[in-house]
């Protein structure tokens, strides 16, 4: 492992919610058509909008898998034709999984300053809700709160949990938004995704209905992060024959090699649509999906540019390396990042304490070699600190 002599700020750590996440501050007329748990065949299930979730298999995290359980995986070392053998015996749920006071001390023994949190199950939930805007805005309202109660958005100047946002009704969006603020909310999740409106038409996140929420978050300073989740793409994969429902951990073969990339198409939205350039202290953190769409969305934006100069306010790329930051796979290609957004806007993130993560998070540090030891600074602590901050 190669050791880092600075605290540092990991850009993706989680927490596991509690089990009343999605209900403690939900009315109780509204869980059915938002979350509610059932015992079915003697095994707590998690019913949203009415139907059994399968996004994450164990929404109650007890007992979870060991942190960074599948790092071999993940890195293409071993193969694994049960998923279930890969993640090996599972154990008692931590405390410091769930309480910030624990955490606080379990990242003082790793080495860590400070982090971003996502959540675990939240970030799948927006696309079993979107069909009852009502609902889905409920739901996230009251998460929201129990990430207060329970995180805090700036606890403690190193706990930094992210808001959750959906741009599905915009002038909810604005009103939580000002709650958010007043909780000094330092980043908020929107998913990377197009946004489902009324009648089951879709808009784009560059949409003129957004942009009121864009200048809020431009004049506040607040950080957006695009973490990976369900983004709705399944009907991209049921035109080639496979289930649309999103499932952590079942894969597929041609699953997992079919093109489509929602963060690419997200960030393609907030650039060509002009979000960007009309809102430039807007920053967006690209968080756990990957930096290989990266460099092929760099080389289209150039040719495009080239081909409809007078249809963009800027160069596309500009925008895209002054506003946008990325945390890659501890496995991509670094070096190949570094060359094409440079060092000042990638982000060490660890995925702790998922299974596909790391169990040490600073030893993303191993993978950063033949960078200066001022960029690995960048990277592990630097960069990912100033996104906590409020921009000017």
């Amino acid at each position: 492992m190669a050791a880092v002599d600075f605290a540092a700020f990991d850009a993706d750590n989680h927490y596991y919610e509690a089990v009343d996440a999605f209900t403690r501050h939900v009315a109780p007329e509204m869980r059915k058509r938002c979350m509610q748990w059932a015992t079915i065949d003697g095994r707590d299930r998690l019913l949203v909008a009415g139907r059994i979730n399968r996004f994450i298999p164990n929404p109650t995290f007890d007992p979870v898998a060991r942190p960074g359980c599948l790092d071999d995986y993940f890195r293409g070392r071993v193969a694994r034709a049960d998923m279930r053998e890969a993640f090996g015996e599972l154990v008692p749920l931590p405390a410091a999984f769930r309480d910030r006071r624990r955490r606080l001390e379990l990242m003082d023994s790793q080495g860590l300053e400070a982090c971003f949190l996502f959540p675990t199950l939240g970030v799948g939930m927006e696309a079993a809700l979107e069909d009852d805007l009502g609902a889905l805005t409920a739901a996230f309202g009251g998460f929201n709160r129990w990430l207060a109660d329970d995180w805090g958005f700036a606890h403690d100047e190193r706990l930094f949990a992210a808001g959750y946002l959906t741009l599905a009704d915009p002038d909810w969006a604005l009103d939580e938004l000002d709650w958010l603020i007043d909780q000094d909310v330092r980043v908020v999740n929107v998913r990377p995704a197009s946004v489902a409106g009324i009648g089951g038409r879709r808009r784009s996140l560059g949409h003129e209905a957004h942009e009121p929420v864009w200048r809020k978050l431009d004049r506040a300073g607040v950080t957006v992060a695009m973490h990976s989740g369900d983004s709705g793409y399944g009907f991209a994969l049921e035109n080639w024959g496979l289930d649309r429902e999103f499932e952590s951990f079942r894969f597929s073969p041609l699953k997992s090699l079919i093109t489509y990339s929602p963060i690419s198409d997200a960030v393609s939205s907030l650039i060509a649509e002009g979000v960007l350039t009309r809102h430039p202290n807007l920053r967006v953190a690209t968080i756990e999906t990957g930096s290989d769409w990266v460099g092929p969305l760099i080389r289209k934006m150039e040719k495009v540019y080239r081909q409809q100069r007078s249809a963009f306010a800027e160069d596309p790329v500009d925008a895209f390396c002054r506003q946008v930051w990325v945390s890659p796979y501890y496995e991509d290609d670094l070096t190949a990042l570094r060359d094409v957004i440079g060092a000042g806007h990638m982000l060490f993130g660890s995925d702790f304490p998922h299974a596909e993560g790391l169990a040490d998070p600073i030893s993303f540090a191993a993978d950063l070699d033949g960078f200066s030891e001022g960029e690995k600074r960048m990277i592990m602590r630097d960069n990912g600190l100033a996104l906590t901050r409020r921009a000017a």
